[in-house]
């Protein structure tokens, strides 16, 4: 586990905002994604029936549809051990392999930082 206080702000910033989503809206999971500018774009878990989308995938979503280039860094706040295989691949197509992806708990504590590729 990573002490959450010892990540640099920026990534805290974005963990917090993930943290958040997934409080608010009550969703499974909260994903939040930094762009080469610094932009911030945060989302939930959708689950409507004819749209499945994990709280990462649909971040990245919000960041392309923004005009985003780039990520510089993404964050899921889910139960799960690690990021999916198909999450990693969504951050992997706009962030390139390099991409971390930090895995945090309900509380917030990053569990692992893995990376796109």
């Amino acid at each position: 586990m990573t002490d959450s206080n010892a990540l640099d702000p920026e990534d805290r910033k974005i963990v917090t905002l993930a943290r958040s989503v997934r409080a608010r809206n009550g969703v499974p999971e909260g994903a939040a994604v930094r762009d080469e500018t610094g932009r911030t774009y945060a989302a939930g878990t959708v689950a409507l029936e004819s749209l499945k989308l994990s709280a990462l995938q649909t971040a990245v979503a919000m960041a392309v549809a923004s005009g985003a280039k780039s990520l510089e860094a993404a964050a899921v706040v889910t139960e799960a051990e690690g990021a999916s295989a198909e999450d990693r691949a969504a951050v992997r197509d706009l962030g390139g392999a390099r991409t971390p992806v930090l895995v945090a708990g309900p509380d917030g504590t990053v569990r692992v930082t893995v990376t796109a590729g």
